[in-house]
């Protein structure tokens, strides 16, 4: 049986995803090894071309979700990296390490972005080049 607090997660970025205009989603799988543990691979394309990859694993410890690993990539329409959040321990000197954030051309330290907060930011981004 899934963990409650596993399931809200799963429901809450649900909601996130539905509330994009403008978007459809290419792939949503939620891959439950237990009731504490899921990962979740999701592509979302954006009607201006832009792609945004959610990649994560997660589980729940103490009644918490924790995530195991993480990558959102967000990519242009002609697949140029506008950002990539992720925890994989490549950036050991950077201040918050393992947590970084990948721009053109950059490495930056982060703190554990949500889901919610990456499709925000994404559709920020795009509003932003659709109106300037």
């Amino acid at each position: 049986m899934l963990h409650d607090v596993l399931a809200a997660y799963l429901v809450d970025i649900e909601h996130s995803i539905a509330g994009i205009e403008n978007a459809y989603v290419e792939l949503y799988e939620e891959e439950i090894f237990s009731g504490n543990r899921a990962n979740l691979r999701i592509r979302i394309r954006f009607d201006s071309g832009n792609l945004l990859e959610i990649n994560e694993a997660v589980a729940v410890t103490e009644d918490k979700i924790r995530s195991l690993q993480y990558r959102y990539h967000f990519q242009d329409k002609n697949n140029t990296l506008v950002f990539r959040y992720d925890n994989t321990p490549h950036y050991p000197d950077l201040e918050k390490f393992p947590h970084h954030k990948h721009v053109p051309r950059n490495v930056c330290p982060t703190d554990k972005i949500t889901i919610s907060s990456v499709i925000d930011e994404a559709v920020r981004l795009i509003d932003m080049s659709d109106n300037g």
